[in-house]
């Protein structure tokens, strides 16, 4: 037992290693790791790891792009919003910011879902905050939740627009005072989140500015500021002058009326020619000064208007008149005769009281006072601001790929329909250009087709068959490699077992086959015996050259184990 314990170490031979390992953990490792059955179990170990991480790379390839629904919500409405799409089968996560997102195919499904439920609940909407005042609250405070309604309301009518995810309002508004000169203007600052990708144009841009302008009594839309998620400013700083408003509105107005034609262009030229077989610019000269004129004309020859005075004559050969004044001023006229009346030279002017045909007195002095009107002409001219002064226009026809080149008459004749369709007027000094040539090949590709690697199948197709990929990697370089070499590690085993049976069935047929060539086995060479094996073979060896001495001391030995 000496012996025994010597060779094999003993109790504190395994407990010096034990102590070092703790020691050092790599050790410790190192030794279970040169344990014989975990050396038997690390291809297993290896292979469930490639699958796993297999398992792991589809998984985050193949769950589809997240779309944040609500970026911020309280928990009991987040809790409400989680319920409510589990029950409708949209899985749904909550991310790092504690924000909700959904899968893009499904968000627009989860928005319509939850408007269904009225879904958040928390925030109050717009005047909706009015109805939980106290009774009894400050004036200050019944101003401050009107104002806060009004910011909600001007945030929920911005957000119904196309472009705009949400938005927020802020309104200053500062006290009224008696004093003139004390007043402030109120002011706002809005800042909108948009869509991804999209932008406001600046015709959106001013529509909310008039909006929240409109909106607070006072406000003016010089006091209101716009900015986006990226802190980009989108309205336009004013100096109050008007010079950059008008030059915009010109701009757009002449824009609109290009537009109008181009349109009216595609209209009429698409059936004729096909989509994308031409192209159409159009430049307007449009006249955009408003103009206005006051004209007075008078009359050079008046007319009369009242006449008052009076006028003197004689009538020639009458007598002058005597005896006494009033003395037959009673007495009846004598009576009249009819006469023919002699007529007068021609041009003549026959004075007031004078008989037809008789001789017309002659003026001796008059006096008159005529009053006159003159002729009066008020006209007032108003030229509206937008008419065309020139156009110009100009088409490109797109040649057919291997037919006849197309004859001038055809280009006349669309030179005439465009001509048409835009109202050519020549005392305007328009201009129609119509030509037809070679559309170049990179132009064709681009209108006719749309890249395969646009289309909107392409990103689900690569995500899944990149998936597909990395699994089929870990398949066949790294579970198959491994199989193969635990099945070839077995069968080498196999095979080393089968020819030592072998070579140990050989060494004892061939011991059996000589036994007296084999050399006697002494009690020294017991002694000087250093393996198990050996050892125990001597010992056969002893046993079958002396059968006598060996049962002896197995006799002796049974009897010394009786004694015991």
């Amino acid at each position: 037992m000496e012996n025994a314990l010597a060779t094999t170490g003993g109790v504190p031979a395994a407990t010096a290693p034990a102590s070092s390992g703790f020691a050092n953990p790599l050790t410790q490792i190192g030794g279970i790791m040169k344990n014989p059955a975990v050396k038997r179990s690390l291809p297993m170990i290896f292979i469930v790891g490639l699958v796993l991480s297999a398992a792991l790379a589809w998984m985050a390839l193949a769950t589809p792009p997240q779309r944040v629904l609500f970026p911020q919500l309280p928990d009991s409405d987040k809790q409400a919003v989680v319920d409510a799409l589990g029950a409708a089968k949209i899985t749904s996560h909550v991310d790092d910011s504690g924000g909700i997102t959904v899968a893009e195919d499904d968000y627009h499904r989860a928005r319509i879902l939850l408007a269904g439920q009225g879904l958040p609940k928390a925030a109050p909407g717009g005047y909706a905050i009015l109805d939980q005042l106290p009774m009894g609250v400050s004036r200050a405070v019944e101003g401050e939740r009107l104002r806060q309604a009004r910011e909600t309301e001007l945030a929920k009518s911005i957000g119904e627009i196309e472009s705009v995810a949400d938005a927020r309002v802020h309104l200053a508004m500062p006290e009224s005072s008696v004093f003139v000169r004390d007043n402030a203007q109120p002011s706002a600052s809005v800042i909108v989140r948009l869509e991804p990708g999209r932008s406001l144009t600046q015709a959106q841009v001013r529509s909310i500015v008039n909006l929240v302008a409109s909106s607070v009594p006072g406000m003016k839309a010089d006091q209101v500021t716009i900015i986006d998620q990226m802190g980009a400013l989108l309205s336009k700083p004013t100096d109050g002058s008007e010079g950059s408003t008008l030059s915009d509105e010109r701009i757009d107005y002449q824009r609109r009326i290009e537009d109008k034609y181009r349109a009216q262009l595609n209209t009429l030229l698409t059936p004729l020619l096909g989509a994308n077989n031409f192209s159409a610019e159009i430049q307007a000269d449009v006249d955009l000064d408003q103009s206005q004129a006051t004209r007075e004309s008078y009359d050079k020859q008046g007319v009369v208007r009242a006449e008052q005075g009076n006028w003197q004559g004689n009538t020639p050969g009458e007598t002058t008149p005597g005896g006494i004044p009033g003395a037959l001023s009673n007495t009846p006229p004598a009576a009249s005769t009819l006469a023919t009346a002699t007529p007068g030279p021609a041009g003549a002017t026959v004075q007031p009281g004078t008989a037809p045909g008789a001789t017309p007195p002659v003026k001796t002095s008059e006096n008159f006072n005529r009053a006159y009107d003159l002729g009066k002409e008020v006209s007032v001219t108003r030229a509206a601001p937008g008419s065309i002064r020139r156009l110009s226009v100009a088409v490109l026809l797109r040649e057919p790929e291997g037919a006849k080149p197309r004859t001038p008459a055809e280009i006349q004749q669309i030179n005439d329909l465009v001509k048409a369709a835009v109202g050519y007027n020549q005392q305007r000094q328009d201009t129609v250009t119509v030509i037809s040539r070679k559309f170049s090949p990179e132009a064709t590709a681009t209108d006719v087709a749309r890249p395969w690697y646009d289309a909107d199948w392409v990103p689900l197709a690569a995500r899944n068959g990149t998936a597909l990929v990395i699994a089929l990697l870990v398949l066949f370089m790294g579970v198959r490699p491994m199989v193969k070499a635990i099945n070839e590690k077995r069968k080498a085993d196999a095979a080393a077992e089968t020819a030592r049976i072998a070579a140990a069935e050989a060494a004892q047929q061939a011991a059996l086959a000589a036994p007296a060539e084999a050399e006697p086995v002494s009690m020294a060479m017991l002694e000087t015996a250093t393996g198990y094996d050996d050892r125990v073979g001597l010992v056969r060896g002893f046993t079958r050259d002396n059968p006598t001495r060996a049962a002896l001391a197995i006799r002796d030995m049974i009897q010394s184990d009786a004694k015991q």
